[in-house]
């Protein structure tokens, strides 16, 4: 049920809390992308043109096709780079061509292969496909389309490879735990980030034999993952990235495998090009050779998946790799309103390391983008869903028009709790778990909850590892104690637990003693004080520097202050999180309705791809998005990208997910930039400040003397605090 508490006048709203133009702009004009030709096949393709009978056709399904659309379906032969802004029908071209290939140049369906990055994008290809004039079901069955993965693997299993796909998460951390236990490093890593770590070199072509060993903690993981894969073999199982990197070294060792598949597949086409990886653009390369019929569309403005793989230049450089290519541009958007497609023309532009290109609209919206400026996250929510609200019970607009985005999932933690609170319908996408059931999250309101509750055996358990302790053999040691003697605070067990040193029994006296002074007080005091614990652990664990997993802890943590601030006492905060966690169960149910009449929250990566009638992008503020570890990407090092990140190629994929995420919007958009964040005051993301300067005098170089001079404070106070924490 909704609470109907008084909503605020939506005009009254508007003046108060939403502006044309962001705070700090320097030229206050709203952008505007031009109109787009109407143009179509219908005049661009004559009667008496010997192809005509195909545009005709595809007409009569109602596809008209623009200029750059038919010049991009009519390429035959030879290498063709597709540059497709958003919006601007990538998937109508890519299913268009394979009809054209086939009605008008004669090419056998056998000899099509349409490869995607998601079985979904496969699955929307076939179906559209299938609709295509001409073609009957026997010829679209033909062309082979699927996935990098799935067509991989069918090219393995020919060969008769018959290992088990080791797909599911859950199992595959389940492997690295045990791993870890026997090793004696339960909870020292997370397997997210030790697979995260697989996953990149074998991306770039390289086994596990061949990691770096140059520091104990590159030898450590190296020796995990080395057990990973023995484990695997011995199991018969494989993962997604061993489909292709087998793929690569079979087609290496193979020629006459390879041959066969070179003149099985003499048109390649491939979607969404900006995210391929090392060894997809290599298994490309050599079935594509040596004819290179190879069409790919793709945008460089949304790369925005490199932490995940995907390399930028391999786009960038593609008529470099292919002499001959034809490079057609995509610019006509029929998702935006003209003031949604300028403001996302102006952001990008500042980019220097892409094509140089503006999208025109189709649309003209009423309402142009507007922008919030809100003192914190939780004035931030109440805003958002106040509108939102009030659009709804006004009839303007359902639940389901609206889109919420964000950089990371640690953002959306007050828009969560507040749409909870207002009983509105919503579900989140990517991972399940709430904010609260995160796992350092989780471990602080465990200490808080023992504090309530000392004989909390669940709770004790997720206190340990920041004990150095054993989870699980520390965790049995407890439960076997408390079956004789029962203790006030179950973590007087561990007093007792083999083989501890003096400093360590001093450790867990102070942290029990820590726990039983948190009954009395606020949330907020209680995990401040908690927090005094984490940052030393966070600063002294060398193997919190694999990733960036330092900085989103300290955000993480940050958050959860915020949430505290509200409520008096502990228990009442327990309470509220345990209602939050209730509230996953009925957000599985809505997430796999379709039709389900719920407001979406995601991170701006798992929206590439959609479009929604009205988004808000929230959090846009220096410091979140950019994000710190890219505005110190100079200072920065982990074990993946090891420095090879230096701030401006850093700053610029920021830039292309505001890109992204401005341009999911269909009708209104909306940009929020909190004011304050993790109890600092942060400018309004540059990203939306520089669209509205005079492009012939940029403001970088101010950005980055700023930048530098917070980079370098960060740096001191690091330091000073390595120093305080090294005792411990």
């Amino acid at each position: 049920m909704i609470n109907h508490n008084k909503i605020t006048n939506q005009e009254e709203m508007k003046r108060k809390h939403y502006h044309p133009f962001p705070t700090g702009a320097k030229v206050k004009e709203i952008h505007k992308a031009n109109l787009a030709s109407s143009e179509t096949t219908e005049e661009l393709v004559k009667n008496d043109e010997i192809d005509a009978f195909y545009f005709r056709s595809l007409e009569n399904r109602g596809i008209k096709l623009n200029k750059s659309q038919l010049q991009a379906i009519r390429h035959f032969e030879g290498p063709a780079l597709v540059l497709a802004g958003a919006g601007s029908g990538k998937t109508r071209v890519l299913t268009s061509r394979v009809g054209y290939l086939i009605m008008c140049q004669q090419v056998h369906p056998n000899q099509i292969l349409l490869l995607t990055f998601t079985k979904k994008a496969a699955d929307e290809m076939k179906e559209r496909l299938s609709t295509l004039p001409g073609l009957s079901r026997n010829m679209t069955k033909n062309v082979l389309t699927g996935t990098y993965h799935s067509i991989f693997l069918q090219i393995l299993r020919s060969q008769g490879d018959g290992r088990k796909i080791l797909s599911n998460e859950k199992h595959k951390h389940t492997i690295l735990k045990i791993i870890m236990k026997e090793m004696n490093l339960s909870d020292t890593y997370e397997p997210e980030t030790i697979l995260a770590i697989l996953s990149d070199y074998k991306n770039k072509m390289m086994t596990v034999h061949e990691l770096p060993e140059s520091s104990p903690i590159e030898k450590e993981v190296k020796s995990i993952l080395l057990k990973y894969e023995q484990r695997k073999t011995e199991n018969n199982y494989m993962d997604f990235d061993d489909i292709l990197l087998d793929s690569y070294q079979l087609l290496k060792r193979n020629s006459a495998i390879l041959h066969a598949l070179q003149i099985r597949f003499r048109f390649i086409l491939c979607d969404e090009w900006q995210d391929t990886n090392p060894i997809q653009y290599e298994l490309i390369k050599m079935l594509a050779a040596p004819e290179n019929n190879l069409f790919v569309v793709g945008d460089d403005d949304q790369t925005i998946f490199e932490f995940n793989g995907a390399d930028s230049s391999i786009i960038l450089n593609f008529s470099q790799h292919f002499q001959g290519t034809k490079t057609y541009f995509l610019n006509i958007n029929y998702r935006s309103t003209t003031t949604i497609v300028g403001l996302a023309n102006a952001i990008i532009s500042f980019n220097k390391n892409r094509y140089s290109k503006r999208l025109d609209g189709t649309v003209e919206g009423e309402k142009c983008p507007y922008f919030i400026r809100p003192t914190s996250a939780d004035v931030e929510a109440k805003i958002i869903v106040d509108h939102i609200l009030s659009d709804v019970q006004n009839g303007k607009r359902n639940f389901k028009d609206f889109a919420i985005l964000y950089r990371n999932n640690s953002n959306n933690r007050a828009i969560f709790d507040e749409l909870v609170l207002r009983g509105i319908p919503f579900v989140t996408y990517g991972n399940s778990n709430t904010f609260y059931e995160l796992s350092l999250i989780k471990s602080v309101i465990d200490h808080m909850r023992l504090s309530i509750d000392g004989r909390n055996l669940e709770a004790a358990k997720g206190v340990l590892p920041s004990l150095y302790l054993n989870r699980e053999k520390a965790g049995l040691f407890i439960e076997e104690e408390e079956l004789f003697k029962s203790e006030k605070n179950v973590l007087n067990h561990v007093l007792r637990f083999p083989h501890l040193k003096t400093f360590q029994k001093n450790q867990i006296k102070e942290r029990i003693q820590l726990i039983e002074g948190l009954k009395e007080k606020k949330p907020i005091k209680a995990i401040k004080a908690i927090r005094n614990v984490y940052d030393k652990y966070m600063e002294t664990d060398e193997r919190k520097n694999v990733t960036v997993h330092k900085e989103i802890m300290r955000e993480m943590l940050s958050e959860l202050e915020a949430s505290a601030k509200r409520f008096e006492t502990i228990h009442d905060f327990l309470l509220f999180v345990d209602g939050i966690i209730e509230k996953k169960t009925q957000m599985e149910e809505w997430r796999n309705d379709q039709g389900a009449n719920v407001i979406k929250l995601m991170t701006i990566h798992k929206a590439k791809g959609l479009e929604f009638p009205v988004v808000f992008v929230i959090a846009a503020s220096d410091s979140i998005l950019p994000h710190r570890s890219a505005i110190e990407a100079e200072v920065r090092e982990d074990l993946i990208f090891k420095g090879e990140k230096k701030l401006e190629l850093a700053i610029e994929e920021e830039r292309r997910l505001m890109y992204v995420a401005v341009s999911r919007a269909q009708e209104e958009l909306y940009i929020s930039s909190p004011s304050e964040y993790r109890g600092e005051k942060v400018p309004v993301s540059r990203f939306l400040v520089e669209a509205f300067t005079d492009s012939n005098e940029p403001n970088s170089s101010i950005w980055e003397r700023t930048v530098n001079e917070k980079t370098n404070r960060r740096i001191k106070k690091k330091e000073k605090r390595l120093v305080e924490s090294s005792l411990v």
